[in-house]
Order: C-alpha cells, then sequence, then structure tokens
C-alpha cells in the first residue's frame, strides 16, 4: 500500500527521547564526545534521539505532534496521507506525490541550537540529522520527480529557515515553503497539487488566517510522549517572539479529552499539556481561570499516569500561589500521587535587566509591574522548588541594546536562584541577517562583552550542579533506567571537564572584548 502525501522528518525529530521529552534538547548540542571508531554520532544519537518503534508499514507508534495535526487535517479531507519514519521513507517516495517535510530547527539556527553550535564551533546534532536524512534521500527525490512529479513540500515552526538556504531549496527541489498555521489553507493546497497544479513557492500565514479551535482537527494517531495542546497564542507580547502574533485560543476539555483518548488507546500513559503558558489555560488574558486549570488537570490525571507541562512563566506561577489561594499548591495535589512525584516545564527568565525588560517584555510580569521582575523571578523559583516543578530557564544573551551594567544585573538574578532546583539554557540572541555567517564571524558581530562570558560561566555552573540532582534524583530515577542515568551522568561529567579545560581560552576571549571595546570607546573620543 502506498500513500500520495507523506509526512516526515530526521531522526532527531521523530524520537520519543526515551519517554522524556525535555531530553530531546540535548539534540541541540554538537555531536562533540570524542569516542573512538565513530562512536560519538551514535552514542549523542541514542542518548538524546533514539528510534522509536513504527509498524509493518514504517508508520511510528507516536510522532511529532504539528505533524499529527496536518496528518489529521489531511486524513479529514478524504487524503490518502501518512506519517512515515525517515528510515521507511524512500520506500515510498517512487508513488508518493507529495513529500511533506517539518522541523523545529532545519540547519540548527534556532536558540539554543545557535548558542552551542557558536560557543562550540560544531554542527549541532539535529542540523546534522536533518542534513544526513536529505542527503540520503536526495538521490530518490529527483528520480521521483522525473518519474512521477513528486513535489517537495517545507513547512513547521522553522519553516522561514528555508528563505536563508536558496541553495538546499534548489539542491533537495523544494517547491513549496508553508510558514505558518497550516488547517485553513493546508488542505486546498494539497488538493491542489494532487490535481496537477503548481504549487505556490512561499505561503505564509499571517494572524488573520490563523485557524479557529472548530478548524482544527483532532489528531488520529498518538503523539510524541502523549503531547497534547490546550490552546494557541500568548496575550504578553514579548517582541522577540512570534507567538504573540497569533490569536488567543483555547481548546474546550471536550476537544482536549478526544486527544488524550487517541493517546491513552496507543499506550501512550504519561503526557505533556502544551500551550504557551498552560497556567493561562480558560482565561481571557493575564488573570487565571482555577476552575479552568482545576478541571483541566482532573482530566488530564484521568488519562496520563504522569502529566508535564509544555511552558510557563514566573508571574503565572506567583499569581496562582499568592492571589488564587494557593492554586499552584492545589494543581500539585492533582499532578502528584503514587505514580508521580515532580513535573517539569520551559520557562522564559530572557534578562534580569529591568531597563531590557521594559524595552522588550513589559507585559512578562503581568499584572504586576516589570520592575518587581527579580522578586517575581525568585519568589516563583521558591515555590517550584517547594512543590518539585522543575523548570528549563531560557535566557537570552546579546540583546540588541544591552549594556554591560544589564549583563551585571541578570548575573546578579542568577546568584540569587541558586537554592533553586532548575536548567538554565542560555540562548544566543539570533539577528536574521547572520543566519548564514561563519560561525566564529557570527560570533564576533554580536555586540558581545566580557560580563557576557562571565554570565554564561555562572549559568554553567549553576545547570551542571542542578543537572545531577535533577538526572538522578528526578528525571533517571528507579532500576530501570539505570543505563541511561549512567550515560548521562558520563555525558554531563564530560561537559564539565571540557569547559574546566576551556578555562584558558575563556579568559583569552574575554581579554579580545576587553580590547575591542576599549578601542571602540577611543573612536567615540576621537570623533567627539
Amino acid at each position: 500500500m502506498g500513500f500520495d502525501v507523506i509526512l516526515t522528518t530526521d531522526r532527531g525529530m521523530m524520537s520519543n527521547y526515551h519517554g522524556k521529552e525535555f531530553l530531546g534538547f540535548g539534540t541541540t548540542g554538537p555531536v562533540f564526545v570524542e569516542l573512538p571508531f565513530g562512536l560519538s554520532e551514535k552514542f549523542h544519537t541514542f542518548l538524546f534521539a533514539p528510534k522509536i518503534k513504527t509498524d509493518k508499514m514504517g508508520r511510528p507508534i507516536q510522532a511529532p505532534y504539528g505533524m499529527r495535526k496536518i496528518e489529521a487535517k489531511l486524513l479529514d479531507a478524504g487524503i490518502n496521507a501518512a506519517i512515515i519514519d525517515p528510515d521507511y521513507v524512500p520506500r515510498y517516495l517512487k508513488s508518493a506525490k507529495i513529500l511533506m517535510l517539518s522541523h523545529h530547527d532545519y540547519f540548527g539556527v534556532n536558540p539554543p541550537s545557535s548558542t552551542w553550535g557558536v560557543i562550540l564551533g560544531k554542527e549541532t546534532l539535529n542540523a546534522y540529522l536533518f542534513r544526513k536524512f536529505m542527503e540520503r534521500i536526495e538521490k530518490d527525490i529527483w528520480e521521483a520527480k522525473r518519474a512521477s512529479g513528486l513535489k517537495v513540500m517545507v513547512g513547521g515552526p522553522a519553516a522561514w529557515q528555508w528563505l536563508y538556504y536558496p541553495d538546499l531549496v534548489e539542491r533537495w527541489g523544494i517547491d513549496t515553503i508553508f510558514d505558518g498555521e497550516g488547517e485553513k489553507l493546508i488542505v486546498e493546497v494539497v488538493k491542489n497539487t494532487l490535481e496537477g497544479k503548481t504549487p505556490p513557492r512561499y505561503i505564509y500565514v499571517g494572524a488573520s488566517e490563523a485557524p479557529s479551535v472548530d478548524e482544527i482537527s483532532t489528531i488520529k494517531g498518538a503523539s510524541i510522549n502523549g503531547l497534547v495542546e490546550i490552546g494557541r497564542g500568548c496575550p504578553r507580547g514579548c517582541a522577540f517572539c512570534s507567538v504573540t502574533l497569533r490569536p488567543l485560543r483555547w481548546y474546550p476539555l471536550s476537544k482536549i479529552e478526544e486527544e488524550l483518548k487517541v493517546n491513552a488507546r496507543a499506550g501512550v500513559v504519561d503526557g505533556i499539556l502544551h500551550s504557551d503558558e498552560v497556567p493561562l489555560y480558560g482565561s481571557n488574558g493575564v488573570e487565571l481561570n482555577p476552575t479552568a486549570l482545576i478541571e483541566l488537570h482532573k482530566l488530564a490525571k484521568k488519562y496520563y499516569r504522569k502529566v508535564g507541562w509544555s511552558h510557563t512563566t514566573f508571574v503565572a506561577v506567583l499569581l496562582a500561589e499568592k492571589k488564587y489561594g494557593k492554586l499552584m499548591t492545589k494543581i500539585a495535589d492533582i499532578i502528584k500521587d503514587e505514580h508521580q512525584d515532580w513535573w517539569g516545564a520551559e520557562i522564559g527568565l530572557e534578562t534580569g535587566s529591568i531597563r531590557v525588560a521594559k524595552q522588550i517584555m513589559p507585559g512578562k510580569a503581568a499584572p504586576y509591574k516589570i520592575e518587581q521582575w527579580h522578586d517575581i523571578v525568585e519568589e516563583s523559583m521558591a515555590i517550584m522548588h517547594e512543590l518539585k516543578l522543575i523548570p528549563a530557564v531560557t535566557l537570552i544573551v546579546g540583546l540588541p541594546g544591552e549594556q554591560p551594567d544589564d549583563v551585571i544585573q541578570t548575573i546578579e538574578l542568577i546568584e540569587r536562584l541558586k537554592p533553586y532546583r532548575s536548567l538554565i539554557v542560555p540562548l544566543f540572541y539570533v539577528p536574521m541577517s547572520h543566519v548564514k555567517a561563519e560561525k566564529t564571524g557570527w560570533l564576533d558581530k554580536m555586540n558581545l562583552y566580557p560580563e557576557h562570558i562571565d554570565l554564561l560561566k555562572v549559568v554553567a555552573k549553576h545547570s551542571i550542579f542542578w543537572a545531577r540532582d535533577i538526572v538522578n534524583k528526578f528525571y533517571f530515577k528507579g532500576i530501570h533506567y539505570a543505563p541511561i542515568r549512567l550515560l548521562t551522568n558520563y555525558f554531563i561529567n564530560y561537559v564539565e571537564k571540557r569547559l574546566d579545560k576551556a578555562e584558558a581560552d575563556i579568559e583569552r576571549y574575554k581579554e579580545m572584548l576587553r580590547a575591542k571595546w576599549s578601542e571602540k570607546r577611543l573612536e567615540v573620543l576621537r570623533y567627539a
């Protein structure tokens, strides 16, 4: 049996990461573990992106949620489509009419991939795996194009990256770049293509074309690690985030339950509630809806043994606990039981500078004032530590207009967070004009100060310290996780040793930055 439309991606995306979603962040790091006989790639891939089980036709038992959504939309429209594991793709290309690709970071230029790639000067695992996948099927794609007119479409959160790689668009025969939420337009585009019409080269879906909740199909197959979307959009209005352009929409509990059932029937026992800010579920803005939140978590625990969050904010955690009668504690009491004693979420700190925060993310603290940012962050971290909500905290390094004093404020805030269990992930601000620049040139063009290096060192020490605690006491607790726990500890120790060895190079780079800024100051005085 063949399929008219096959949807796929590389191994870095088509994996359930040993059932630990946040372990997938390891694919954003370079393949740099120095093992003999070419084992570095195999070790890194096994640790962070192991193969997932498939049926006899190559359909994965779990697949990325965004791909499941598009697959469901096509199936609901009567189109013969299926998600196929990357290892099985070549067998279908001769008969398929459309090949659809999706990815969170095709070329490793999104944060945090760009951060690690720049710092270590090596290709990240996610970019490496996608490149190797495309090189493996490149010949098959062109043969299918010549024989049957195969069309290749790329989409997903990183679709925009293809605009900066026109050489690869040509090399790999990309016919259409689909950028944005796909539910409203994808069926028409696919049907027209199947009828022999030439698809558009580039499609951008703006906020006015975003699908309503009713236009979003229910997934037909299990999602990676049971991830289920509860809504789309964000009301915070941060200047660096494209999500704020999307209208805020929440799924009714009945629609969420349909997808929980799909995963449960497929044998998925643990899952993740996904939105850009889970505690805002059912709200009309930045004030919480306690009743909706309680019902949401009761529903999730009805189908999943363990429940996690994709994202939250510091202010939502603080608001829930302080203003809404210990709502965080009530949610924790629902989540934590005999099957689960902790949960995780991604959370954006972004900067510790009040001046910069006012400029780029004043809504990040709402309904409080952004001037209270340091206290909001620390109080929230204390609440999460007590309730055993483990955050992966993102931090943007090199924001436009950032000054040394701003970086020092961020360091001071990070120092205040030492007592609280968390991983802090630094993300270089990615100027789009530098996407294709050489790695070292890209870094040199950033307005980095010596203080930024001190910030990265403080962050690294914090994360390495807490990583061991999280891995051994929470994430990989239990005898059945002993092998992966051992490998992860090996990886953490390796990173720590590499950083220690690089101390001299780090200091030299700091001196270079000091000299760079001293020269710039002299130039200013010279022309004043």
